[in-house]
């Protein structure tokens, strides 16, 4: 279980077929085999990791062919820069909003232009997605934590802040870039109830 709130940037260091190795910015310490990290928004297993390359650490996941599928990872080349986050403890500050690192699909960022010190985004998402987005809610967007401004059909706009542009990859994206989506958890399960025609509780 995630946040949504970028706790460092990494860079793909190497892949071959399933396996990326990722540079983070983490104490050596910080990590253990076996635990989850969200790689731009794609809750992942670190199954090793190399604690003495110098500042921060080197780690390596597998990425299932599902995931490299439906996602951007995919596409992913080496040097490109990555949103991290570890996994939540419990006792943890909530500051975004409950993610699960189960992307639901890609979005297209549609533009971009300055709104005072932020930056005003418009996204597409896919049309079976578009239902679970609404004004005010919340969307995960390449694992980070956005409020959702405005909604017209499959396209809504997000506003991000100067700290979440030097603290994540936002600052890079660019109008035609794929990002990976996660709607609202709330969102998904009141659209499932509402779908649902069996025997209640």
């Amino acid at each position: 279980m995630f946040t949504g709130i970028i706790s460092g940037i990494g860079t793909l260091l190497a892949r071959q077929d399933s396996r990326f190795v990722i540079r983070a910015p983490y104490k050596p310490k910080s990590l253990e085999e076996g635990a989850s990290v969200a790689c731009d928004g794609c809750c992942l297993t670190l199954v090793e990791i190399d604690k003495a390359k110098g500042k921060g650490c080197v780690f390596a996941v597998e990425v299932s062919n599902e995931t490299l599928g439906h996602t951007t990872l995919g596409d992913l080349q080496v040097g490109q820069k990555i949103n991290l986050e570890r996994a939540l403890s419990l006792g943890e500050e909530l500051g975004g909003h409950i993610v699960t690192g189960h992307v639901d699909g890609r979005a297209k960022v549609v533009s971009r232009y300055p709104d005072g010190d932020s930056v005003r985004v418009l996204i597409e998402a896919p049309a079976r997605l578009a239902g679970f987005i609404a004004p005010k809610g919340s969307i995960a967007l390449n694992g980070v934590s956005l409020t959702v401004n405005e909604v017209d059909g499959q396209r809504f706009g997000v506003n991000i802040i100067p700290y979440t542009l030097s603290h994540t990859t936002w600052g890079d994206r660019q109008p035609g870039d794929l990002v990976n989506l996660e709607v609202d958890l709330l969102a998904r399960y009141a659209a499932r109830l509402a779908q649902y025609e069996g025997p209640r509780p």
